[in-house]
């Protein structure tokens, strides 16, 4: 914890309540006047920037043969995940290994070409997973293609690898599905550790029976009740991988969990049909036809799942993971193309992203509302989904920027329900989103519009993922290669908070595998708790210099033998209320007392 007192305490005892009052401002609102990311001049390598609160401390542009000039969607980065010391940077040519054990550094350390597109990774143990759909895919991960409606050395489905030396991966077989691979979604299960599932969303077109036994196509189009046959499309594929045998993973369920229970018919969540508009006038696009998810993501201490499927958000039950249930599903006339999402720490609260323009599109426009291509927030109610909010990064982009919500993941601030969010060429935008109804920015970063090849188009590129691993935001850039960022204190994230966050120490990190953080009681996690006791204006007065002072003092004792420390803290826990954010501050020391 930062040594008391601390440089920006007066700040806070004085404007605390006003710091919410003005800087926190609903984030749906458009960005002021003079928001430094409006104006921005076009450039790629290099380009103009802006910032709040947040730093950029390294980029690492794409190298051969993972660089293309952008818009070449054969060589655009992805998703990412982290193992140890290692960012893996997902690929449409396969995927590539970032040391990060310095992260104001980091170096490219390896990489394995690996055609196919979108290339999403993830890691469990030794294992990496990633999605291949394109057709070109090939089982020996060739870079000629696969000609041909039919090709027995295509592969499209769930590759897996063994990294445990990762100067030298191994693919294994992996499986094959009848719509390829967009994401997937790891799936633990507590009473089944010698397992873990994987979750397989295809969304583009199904093979030919010839090709993978099985495969049977139909229209999705088509909004006439579905209840025979057995199409590939109304379903996920279920993925069983042996821990002890990868080798041997395969599908053992497709469950169709978009099924109306009152009719039977597969089809039986939204059946837009093309030409359909959209609020703004023109036709849906994506269009929000629930046929397949986009994104899965898992809440294992909730045995949860939230599914953004192209049409509905959903919510499963899988305390079996080898058959889901759906608890709910939720729609929007607002969003074009559910497509990702994120619950909060306790597993509470989710929120999904809607694709509007599926990501190649300028969509933060001056015209376009900020209900549209924004987040949608929700409070959990038991099983069901309560709609609280929408929030939008709220800077007005160009016509040359492909922008709109994607991918995020949780900055683990004790206390807050924080998320760093990418926006494509939006940049990233850091969101408190604690009250779900009023969701607020409180750092961003962005870059002027990418001028290369075509001066005066858009070029695709912008950030596609931005995740907190370990201290530190990564993003992979479509075009521009891989980031890292240095969240700083402000009045909105102070110094205690932030170091709290850092605490947090992962071995892995796959963002739709979302494990629930649990914090290690410490003075920083006490120091988070006590700032936001002041910033929110619940502690003041002769509290919160009864309860600084003790505080300060146990800090100092707290390696000395002895008692003495605990009975500081004691001293602040006796005149703390057990409500509100005096109640969190009083759990927290009660806690670190109890760990002295």
């Amino acid at each position: 914890m930062s040594r008391h007192p601390r440089p920006s305490r007066s700040v806070l005892r004085a404007a605390g309540v006003m710091a919410l009052a003005t800087a926190l401002l609903p984030a749906m609102a458009h960005a002021a006047e003079d928001d430094p990311r409006e104006g921005l001049a076009p450039g790629y390598l290099p380009w103009s920037e802006a910032s709040s609160n947040i730093e950029l401390l390294d980029n690492d542009p794409r190298v051969a043969p993972f660089d293309a000039p952008p818009g070449n969607f054969g060589f655009v980065n992805s998703d990412l995940a982290f193992t140890g010391d290692t960012a893996v940077v997902g690929n449409f040519n396969g995927f590539q290994f970032y040391d990060i054990s310095d992260p104001s550094d980091p170096t490219l350390s390896g990489s394995f070409v690996c055609p196919g597109g979108q290339g999403d990774v993830s890691v469990y143990g030794d294992l990496l997973f990633m999605s291949v759909e394109e057709t070109r895919g090939r089982i020996d991960c060739g870079s000629q293609g696969a000609a041909g409606s039919v090709n027995p050395e295509r592969f499209r489905g769930v590759r897996i690898f063994d990294i445990s030396d990762q100067s030298n991966p191994v693919q294994l077989p992996g499986v094959q599905t009848c719509r390829g691979s967009h994401t997937h979604t790891i799936v633990s299960d507590p009473d089944d550790p010698a397992n873990i599932y994987i979750y397989n969303s295809g969304t583009s077109g199904v093979r030919p029976a010839a090709e993978l036994a099985g495969c049977e196509n139909a229209n999705a189009n088509n909004p006439a009740p579905v209840t025979s046959g057995n199409p590939t499309q109304w379903r996920i594929d279920v993925i069983k991988v042996p821990l002890a045998a990868p080798q041997t993973a395969a599908i053992v369920s497709q469950p169709r969990i978009f099924t109306n229970p009152a009719t039977g018919a597969y089809n039986g969540l939204q059946n837009t049909t093309p030409g359909t508009l959209h609020p703004s006038g023109t036709a849906y696009s994506p269009l929000p036809n629930t046929n397949t998810c986009h994104d899965l993501t898992s809440f294992p201490a909730r045995e949860l799942v939230a599914g953004a499927c192209q049409g509905n958000g959903i919510l499963l039950d899988t305390s079996d993971p080898v058959n889901p249930v759906r608890l709910d599903a939720v729609s929007d006339p607002n969003f074009s193309y559910w497509h990702s999402a994120s619950f909060n720490n306790d597993g509470t609260k989710v929120i999904f992203t809607d694709e509007w323009g599926g990501g190649t599109s300028a969509r933060c426009r001056v015209t376009d509302k900020p209900e549209w291509g924004a987040d949608a927030l929700f409070d959990l109610e038991g099983d069901q989904m309560e709609f609280a909010s929408y929030y939008k990064m709220p800077a007005v982009q160009t016509t040359q920027e492909n922008c709109v919500a994607h991918n995020s993941s949780l900055v683990p601030v004790p206390g807050r329900d924080i998320l760093v969010q990418a926006w494509y060429q939006g940049g990233l935008s850091v969101i408190d989103f604690s009250d779900t109804a009023n969701p607020v920015e409180i750092a961003y970063f962005d870059r002027g519009p990418i001028n290369t090849p075509n001066p005066t188009g858009l070029n695709l590129g912008g950030l596609w993922s931005t995740y907190w691993f370990n201290g530190q935001v990564y993003g992979s850039e479509i075009a521009r290669g891989f980031d890292t960022f240095g969240l700083t204190t402000s009045d909105l994230l102070s110094e205690n908070e932030l170091d709290a966050a850092r605490e947090v120490q992962l071995d892995e990190f796959n963002a739709q595998h979302q494990e629930q953080i649990v914090w290690t009681p410490s003075f920083n996690v006490a120091g988070a708790y006590f700032d936001q006791a002041v910033r929110s204006g619940e502690l003041s007065g002769t509290t919160l210099d009864t309860v600084e002072k003790h505080l300060a003092k146990a800090e100092k004792l707290a390696d000395n033998p002895g008692n003495a420390a605990r009975a500081q803290l004691a001293n602040a826990i006796r005149v703390l209320g057990t409500s509100g954010d005096q109640g969190e501050l009083r759990q927290a020391l009660v806690e670190l007392r109890d760990s002295l």
